[in-house]
């Protein structure tokens, strides 16, 4: 989460409430355009808390927030891209990885939660998708019946669009493996992502490496080798301070090896990473970091003896 919403001024707020009061459409329209300009834009109040789980109690409201805004002004590209992210990173954080903790002492709702994050994955998407639609005008639909050529209109403004719609996209399949209907769909969303890594490689300090470090060590055809070089190449960006380098690498390199001292190598470096010496990544790193101490507690039974 290394970047996330500001605070919607409350003057916005309050001018949004009285606008049924105010005469003409055109007052009421601007309110709503300006709260979601204010929704939209990037900050740190999210992102630097240290707090995780106070964090992950406000985001839903925060998320049906944004939507009941996005109804108002449904083209508004900003609000979704941004809800495209936010539906992504809170699906990972506070829904994937709690139900991947209890898998093995609740079965039934560990595949509830699987269900609820693929579902939660799927709205990401389509916001992501509806973000590109507006850019360039029946892209969803252009990109099922020819998607190369699709992407390929795509240019670099729409780096964060296409990545975080391509994430959520491939994040859904990873839940659902007997979804074959989503399964079918993977060279569309790979196509979202690998057009972001062409027109801008080093997006966001490394995010895009930091997440093919993992899709390349498990997508089918992938590569063990191109994995390492997006994780030497994270590690270049980000300098160290991203413990979901270290995290993934652990996770999707040093498992598939089953290079047991490497792992902890690596999962220790995660939890070396000080989470108040970058504040825009506070979040983000202590959720990796709670995330590498359970990995740690399941060693034994992530590797052969």
């Amino acid at each position: 989460m290394r970047q996330n919403l500001k605070t919607t001024p409350w003057a916005l707020l309050v001018l949004l409430g009285l606008s049924p009061l105010l005469s003409g459409c055109f007052i009421k329209s601007m309110a709503v355009n300006s709260v979601a300009d204010g929704l939209a834009g990037q900050g740190d109040t999210w992102a630097s808390d240290n707090d995780p789980e106070l964090v992950g109690d406000a985001v839903p409201f925060s998320l049906k927030f944004m939507e009941s805004i996005l109804a108002a002004t449904p083209r508004h590209v900003g609000l979704l891209t941004t809800l495209a992210r936010s539906f992504t990173e809170y699906s990972y954080a506070y829904v994937q990885c709690p139900a991947e903790t209890i898998q093995d002492e609740n079965y039934e709702k560990f595949k509830e939660m699987k269900l609820r994050a693929k579902k939660l994955y799927v709205r990401a998407r389509d916001y992501g998708l509806r973000g590109l639609d507006v850019r360039h005008g029946h892209f969803s639909t252009q990109l099922a019946a020819d998607t190369q050529g699709a992407v390929a209109k795509a240019n670099k403004d729409d780096v964060e669009l296409l990545y975080w719609t391509g994430v959520a996209w491939l994040a859904a399949i990873s839940a659902d493996k007997n979804d074959m209907d989503l399964l079918a769909e993977r060279s569309e969303a790979e196509a979202l992502v690998y057009r972001a890594y062409a027109l801008d490689p080093d997006y966001d300090e490394g995010s895009l490496h930091v997440f093919l470090i993992t899709y390349e060590a498990g997508r089918p055809g992938g590569s063990l080798e191109k994995a390492k070089e997006h994780f030497k190449r994270a590690l270049e960006l980000n300098h160290g301070q991203d413990a979901s380098t270290f995290l993934n690498y652990a996770e999707a390199v040093d498992e598939k090896e089953q290079n047991r001292q490497e792992f902890e190598d690596m999962l220790g470096k995660a939890l070396a990473v000080d989470p108040d010496k970058k504040p825009a990544w506070r979040l983000e790193n202590l959720i990796a970091q709670k995330r590498a101490q359970w990995l740690i507690s399941k060693e034994d039974s992530l590797f052969v003896q």
